[in-house]
């Protein structure tokens, strides 16, 4: 056997703590050869992105260091090489897709731009060439005009495009090893699948190597040749996906397994009974009723720029009965966060009606908007940005406590809610930057819940966690809509999630509603062609069913193009 191109012996990362260190990654041993993908995967706070990190020397604290092992890429100890050789690894040799791209991408710099500096940094091409070659990498990564978004800022695109973006800057210097850490989180299946497709073929066009951290064991198995389990900062398994997954050796593997949502047998279920009441039926009053809603953002404009209208939401109405769970499914830009936001009242609607309660919030919309946020609360998609960074979990928590008249024995129920979530008492006082994203997301759920709300709008609340904190917070989620009659608006790209959870199941494109009803009729026969192309795109954990062959959802859609954030295709 030929040697690895990169290998990892007993790595080892403490934290000084004041108190004799704390080990947070026990000597790990990994290889990865030429033109292999290996899949990492493991719970929030495993070491999966700390491991990869230490790769690189890009601990994320000052506190943190590698107390041990060694890492060789091509034979070459990276731990002792000198920081000038370290610059050219990172980038150069090994480029890096991060969790978060909202936190990694200059939110003042134009994103064709960030591209093109690597480009210009690593591969030595002038300005003209490298925007040529940054104008193809945001082609290859989904951007659908990609000449005229190359002048947009970050900020003017959702996160899907954020995410895209962000795996095109990893592109740009052509490393030999990509590291990406769970880099389809924010997508839509379909986006998902191109992204893995596109993963594929530079691994088999330039013999790249990947390390591909993911949750979703769905897109692992699909992916990846061999996978390899974290838990705790050790490895507690690795071999052959087919290998792994039939015949799991480790207790943990076997619950990550179990714990993956998979979808039921559609046909079986299809003249089930639905299990909540639809709107139609029962004769109480709706809880939330959105009638004819219209929202467009102007966009462009500036000294040279030519101003125009983005519809994000064209006419929508949809009703929800109290305690109904419902979810909301479409690719990114197809306007359901968008839908989200103008519910609680926190992006303005253009034209239409939004009813909570029988209360028309286009009437004393002050008085409105109070009753309904003291009833509803909204779990962001984006934890990092969602969180105060100066305030510790306990703070937030009580502080929304407080405002909400919910203050009386405040420190007992910050408990309650810190364990509902998962996360432990322990995280009282730690603040968001110490967090990982997971963690982050579910401080996040325990603001939401800390309302005591009638209605909860979930938007992608799960899509940074991993499987096993996934099936708790959707139990969690079912608990609470049976026993505190609770309505949930879930929104999720992950269509096995929302199949799982869901009564109903409403399908999104171009801002329009395409297809809703009960999900086992919607998934066993969508009657749309953009449906039945979601459904065809879910990741599944069988190794052996390939991906979605065509991706004949981006033929009926210009992803993005409708995002809820304005759109970045200007013309100069």
């Amino acid at each position: 056997m030929s040697a690895p191109l990169l290998s990892a012996r007993d790595l080892s990362v403490a934290a000084d703590d004041g108190a004799g260190g704390r080990t947070l990654l026990d000597r790990v041993s990994l290889d990865l050869a030429a033109g292999e993908i290996l899949g990492l995967v493991g719970e929030s706070g495993s070491g999966k992105s700390l491991f990869c990190r230490a790769l690189v020397r890009l601990l994320p604290s000052p506190k943190l260091s590698i107390s041990g092992g060694a890492v060789f890429l091509e034979g070459r100890d990276l731990v002792t090489a000198d920081e000038p050789t370290m610059l050219k690894v990172r980038g150069g040799a090994i480029g890096m897709i991060f969790q978060n791209p909202t936190s990694h991408l200059d939110p003042v710099m134009r994103v064709g731009e960030q591209i093109a500096e690597g480009i210009r940094y690593h591969q030595g091409l002038g300005p003209r060439e490298a925007r040529a070659a940054a104008v193809d990498i945001l082609e290859q990564v989904g951007f659908p005009d990609p000449r005229p978004q190359y002048d947009g800022y970050p900020h003017e695109f959702s996160g899907g495009m954020r995410q895209r973006a962000m795996i095109g800057v990893a592109l740009s210097s052509n490393p030999k090893i990509l590291v990406a850490d769970e880099p389809t989180t924010a997508l839509d299946v379909t986006i998902q699948a191109q992204i893995l497709r596109l993963l594929l073929d530079i691994r088999d066009r330039r013999g790249l190597s990947i390390i591909l951290i993911s949750h979703d064991l769905g897109v692992v198995a699909q992916t990846c040749d061999r996978i390899a389990v974290m838990r705790e900062g050790r490895l507690v398994e690795q071999g052959e996906k087919r290998a792994l997954l039939s015949a799991p050796r480790h207790p943990y593997t076997r619950v990550l397994i179990r714990s993956h949502p998979s979808m039921p047998d559609e046909h079986a279920a299809a003249g089930a009974a639905p299990r909540a009441p639809t709107p139609e039926g029962g004769g109480s009053r709706p809880l939330l009723e959105i009638n004819d809603l219209h929202v467009r953002f102007a966009s462009g404009g500036g000294l040279f720029g030519r101003r125009r209208t983005v519809s994000a939401i064209n006419g929508v109405s949809l009703t929800i009965m109290p305690g109904e769970t419902v979810g909301i499914v479409g690719e990114s830009g197809s306007g359901k966060s968008t839908l989200a936001r103008a519910i609680l009242g926190l992006t303005s609607s253009s034209s239409g009606h939004i009813t909570f309660d029988g209360v028309d919030l286009a009437q004393s919309r002050a008085a409105a908007l109070r009753k309904l946020r003291s009833e509803a609360a909204m779990v962001f998609q984006d934890p990092y940005n969602a969180l105060n960074p100066r305030l510790t979990i306990g703070e937030m928590l009580a502080e929304v406590l407080r405002v909400h008249g919910r203050s009386a024995n405040s420190a007992a129920r910050v408990g309650v809610l810190l364990d509902l979530v998962g996360l432990g008492r322990d995280f009282v006082d730690r603040k968001p930057r110490s967090m990982s994203g997971g963690q982050c997301q579910r401080a996040g759920i325990a603001r939401a819940l800390a309302v005591g709300p009638r209605l909860i709008i979930a938007d992608e609340c799960v899509a940074a966690l991993d499987v096993t904190i996934q099936a708790q917070i959707i139990d969690l989620f079912r608990a609470l809509t049976r026993k505190m009659s609770l309505t949930l608006l879930f929104i999720a790209h992950d269509l096995a999630l929302v199949r799982n959870l869901c009564e109903r199941v409403v399908v999104m494109y171009r801002g329009e509603i395409v297809e809703e009803g009960p999900c086992s009729a919607v998934f066993a026969q969508p009657r749309h062609a953009y449906t039945a192309a979601l459904i065809r795109a879910i990741p599944d954990i069988d190794p052996d069913k390939p991906l979605l062959a065509e991706p004949s959802a981006s033929r009926l859609s210009v992803p993005e193009r409708a995002s809820a954030q304005p759109s970045t295709a200007f013309n100069w």
